[in-house]
């Protein structure tokens, strides 16, 4: 992902967020299946799953997707 689209979608995470990791690194994971075609499993389930899920849930993840393809 490029700095260009994290600033695009960076929005849509609200800072103060309690997790270890990144938000851009999530993003990145679910863009990584994807492209690659990569089983979830090969991830860490605790993480980018749940990081999908709730994204996709919260219609967060098809406003993402909207952004990104305005780029």
């Amino acid at each position: 992902m490029t700095d260009e689209q994290w600033e695009a979608i960076k929005e849509f995470f609200p800072s103060g967020n309690k997790s270890k990791y990144h938000k851009r690194s999530l993003v990145e994971a679910v863009l990584y299946i994807v492209k690659t075609g990569c089983q979830w499993r090969m991830l860490p389930h605790d993480t980018v799953w749940s990081f999908y899920r709730r994204a996709r849930n919260n219609g967060v993840w098809d406003k993402i997707m909207g952004n990104l393809l305005c780029i």
